[in-house]
This record gives structure tokens, C-alpha cells and sequence, in this order.
């Protein structure tokens, strides 16, 4: 597996594009961060790559874990991103619209039959 580490001046759009590279020739890619900034920029990374990818049938999942790695002779805690591929089964936009039209066509609890 192959692991991008992203540091809190990484540019989300560049790791992004990595990431899809990487994804392209393995399973599973995993980027790795140390810090909150760093943290934040590889979700804004995984968010852009999720708009990159032009297949409508395509999606990318997350599996966020705590790895210990060593870094000149201390040791530290950083959080491992791992994506994947998986086919979409329905996208979220559709899922919010299918609520809202459950809750228009929901009859009120109040009904009263005259």
C-alpha cells in the first residue's frame, strides 16, 4: 500500500491528484498526517478527489486509523487516512432527495377524518 504523508502546508488539490494517481495502480492508498493541519488538509484532499473523479459510478470511502511512527528517534502518533474504491449504489444527493420526498408525502399524525 502505498502511503502519501501530508503535512499542514500541503496543497489539497495536489495530494488529490496523487492520490487518484495512486489509486489508479493499487486498491488502497493511505495518507498519513501528524497534527490538526495537517489532518485538515488531507480530508480537504480526499474531499477534492472525490470531485476529480469522473465516473459516475465510482466513489471513495475512508477508513480513518491511529498508526505510531518514528521521527528522528520520537515517537508520534498520526492519524492514516486509508481510501478505497467502491461502486456507488446511490449517490448522496439522491438519498437527500428521497427524504424529502418521504417527508412531502408523509401523512401528518394530527389527521382527523371528518
Amino acid at each position: 500500500m502505498t502511503i502519501l504523508k501530508v503535512a499542514s502546508d500541503s496543497k489539497p488539490a495536489s495530494v488529490a491528484g496523487a492520490l487518484l494517481a495512486a489509486l489508479e495502480k493499487e486498491d488502497e492508498v493511505a495518507l498519513q498526517a501528524i497534527g490538526a493541519g495537517a489532518v485538515n488538509q488531507a480530508i480537504k484532499a480526499i474531499a477534492s478527489a472525490r470531485n476529480f473523479i469522473t465516473s459516475d459510478e465510482v466513489d471513495l470511502i475512508t477508513i480513518p486509523a491511529f498508526v505510531d511512527v518514528e521521527i528522528d528517534g520520537e515517537n508520534r502518533t498520526a492519524m492514516r487516512l486509508i481510501v478505497e474504491t467502491r461502486e456507488k449504489e446511490q449517490s448522496i444527493e439522491e438519498d437527500v432527495e428521497l427524504e424529502k420526498v418521504e417527508e412531502d408525502t408523509k401523512e401528518p399524525d394530527n389527521l382527523e377524518i371528518i
